[in-house]
């Protein structure tokens, strides 16, 4: 069964693409139990934004989703090619998988770089049925699972220990 990826990129401590692979037949169930945890007031969950203490029950709650996380580091890149390389391993990597969708954090900066990347990578890597789509945080509250996994991943300690259960891989752009 094909999955639904959700990506979103750190750039605190190296630059990391973390995404999240979700089957469909999990999707509604995945997007209320985030949806759930939007406290009164928020738009959206932003794990950088949050105590402790909700990090750790965000956590408990995304576990239950069994997400398959795989991390891109594209540090080792010249600052304005890291993005378009971790894109392009991470086409790569949905070639073999058979995923259908693929949902990206808007940022305007880079959208059209992306749109360029997102195009040249499906046509290289065979796979240009590939949807992909940009979405801010608040409107695809699955967003927030790479958000949380790439905090966890990059702040280490305990954080990073907790994330390892669900990273698959990690991979060097």
């Amino acid at each position: 069964m094909t999955a639904h990826v959700f990506v979103d990129e750190s750039k605190r401590g190296g630059y990391l693409v973390t995404a999240a692979a979700v089957f469909p037949h999990d999707l509604g169930r995945a997007r209320q139990a985030v949806r759930s945890l939007v406290l009164p007031g928020q738009r959206r969950l932003h794990f950088t934004h949050e105590s402790d203490n909700r990090r750790k029950q965000i956590l408990d709650v995304i576990a239950e989703l069994h997400p398959a996380v795989t991390i891109y580091d594209g540090s080792a890149h010249h600052r304005r090619r890291q993005r378009e390389a971790c894109l392009d391993l991470l086409i790569a990597d949905l070639a073999t998988t058979g995923a259908r969708m693929l949902v990206l954090e808007t940022d305007e900066s880079v959208l059209e770089l992306d749109r360029r990347a997102l195009y040249r990578a499906t046509r290289r890597h065979g796979c240009p049925a590939l949807e992909y789509r940009h979405h801010r945080a608040h409107e695809e509250p699955l967003l927030a699972i790479p958000d949380a996994f790439a905090w966890c991943w990059q702040r280490g300690g305990p954080w990073k220990a907790r994330a390892k259960d669900f990273v698959v891989a990690v991979n060097f752009a």
